[in-house]
């Protein structure tokens, strides 16, 4: 009987342990997957071109155990379009506009691309493709579309004839 109740408590003790280490693991790998900022010199993941080199705002896939970076929230997006990206467990992250200079994207203002605004069909430089602007909040995703033409989408509305629609209208900078 004493063996017993022994048993049931180290099991009891070490289930306990298990599970409360789940949850430390869980804890410090949401951790990893916050924003990291750019550096000079990173490559696109997708075109290979220096992110630096372009103006307009960026995005990263921030995935346990890996970083991807993008010269585009339209490169961003197309990977993250592909079917085999969308099971890595990466957390996606863009430029809030309106809290950045277009020329040079605030890496503090780094926002969740999944709950993002973004402008479709504007006219500033940009890196390869099209150029999405990103917005925190939709009232400064509005002034955008009204100032220079364009219309706003929710992250859900983005599909790959969007980023081909819109990269057939837009001059490669």
């Amino acid at each position: 009987m004493l063996l017993s109740r022994s048993l049931r408590l180290g099991f009891t003790a070490g289930l306990l342990a298990l599970l409360l280490g789940g949850c430390d693991d869980a804890a410090r790998q949401n951790a990893n997957l916050a924003p990291v900022p750019f550096q000079n010199g990173e490559e696109c993941h997708v075109c290979g071109m220096i992110i630096s080199d372009f103006a307009g705002p960026k995005g990263e896939a921030v995935a346990p155990g890996a970083v991807h970076k993008f010269c585009s929230t339209a490169e961003l997006l197309g990977w993250w379009l592909q079917p085999e990206n969308q099971h890595s467990g990466a957390r996606l992250y863009v430029h809030d506009m309106a809290r950045s200079d277009w020329n040079h994207p605030d890496d503090r203002h780094l926002i969740d691309a999944t709950s993002a605004f973004y402008v479709v069909g504007v006219k500033r430089p940009g890196a390869m493709g099209a150029t999405l602007a990103s917005f925190a909040d939709r009232a400064d995703a509005d002034r955008m579309a009204t100032a220079e033409g364009g219309r706003v989408l929710r992250f859900s509305e983005i599909d790959q004839s969007v980023l081909q629609g819109v990269s057939a209208d837009h001059q490669h900078h």
